[in-house]
């Protein structure tokens, strides 16, 4: 039977890793270590300095789900150390998350820091995210699409080093146009900040945001291809080292 961890950073109760859950049980024995809370934007944050607790909270039909205190990061740790001690997962599915991780959102994601995680453990992994912060957002699209993403990814596992992100639009199932391999798109947040004032006339900053898109016009990239209605997977390596600028610099710095 094969093992599959699943984990993400909106916490152990949201309807995203319910949703997860389910349409990952035809696929094999499933334990789930994901956190007490929301721990969105910790990207691979770890917890250094206090201690972390583990608690199991159901274990049953081939169901076993545990909270930890930590990051995304921290579960996968947790989940290696104390429960896969001697035989590792098959697969590591981080998700169903609350909100975009396409462009520069990947950099901060909890979703993919576990992702990250797993990948560095040598476990296939792979993140969904639904582009909704709804609690109650329909998942109908990614339940569908995403049971074809993982058939693929199982048959066909990606190289080593190397985990999916994958992003859904808000989209019932046909309305989605269909799955497109995207590359990771060039983008930024401005007015990240909205300042506000407390009942004692104290400034505080609440941050908010909105993307600008710096490469609108690219048919290649994430967010792109999810505004025009399509599912798109972003391939990302862990070793981010840009070699070709690597061998420029060798070869005029003064060293």
């Amino acid at each position: 039977m094969r093992k599959i961890l699943i984990t993400n950073d909106d916490g152990v109760k949201s309807k995203g890793i319910s949703q997860l859950i389910e349409m990952m049980r035809p696929f094999g024995e499933i334990t789930v270590v994901a956190p007490f809370e929301a721990q969105s934007g910790m990207s691979a944050a770890l917890t250094i300095g206090k201690p972390l607790r583990l608690t199991e909270l159901r274990s049953d039909d081939g169901l076993k789900v545990y909270a930890c205190s930590g990051t995304p990061a921290d579960c996968v740790k947790m989940a290696m150390n104390q429960i896969f001690k001697n035989v590792p997962p098959d697969m590591l599915v981080s998700g169903i998350n609350h909100g975009s991780n396409a462009s520069v959102a990947s950099l901060y994601s909890g979703t993919l820091g576990a992702a990250i995680e797993g990948t560095i453990y040598g476990i296939p992994s792979i993140g969904l995210s639904l582009c909704s912060h709804r609690p109650d957002a329909d998942f109908s699209g990614v339940l569908h699409y995403g049971k074809i993403i993982i058939d693929n990814f199982l048959q066909n596992p990606v190289s080593p080093n190397v985990y999916l992100n994958v992003n859904f639009p808000d989209l019932k199932p046909d309305k989605i146009k269909g799955i497109k391999f995207a590359q990771q798109g060039k983008g930024q947040w401005i007015k990240e900040f909205e300042q506000r004032e407390d009942p004692y006339g104290f400034k505080y900053y609440w941050m908010t945001g909105e993307f600008f898109n710096l490469e609108p016009n690219n048919e290649k990239s994430d967010n792109n291809i999810i505004d025009k209605g399509y599912v798109s997977i972003v391939a990302h390596k862990i070793d981010n080292t840009d070699y070709e600028e690597v061998r420029r610099l060798e070869s005029i710095w003064k060293l």
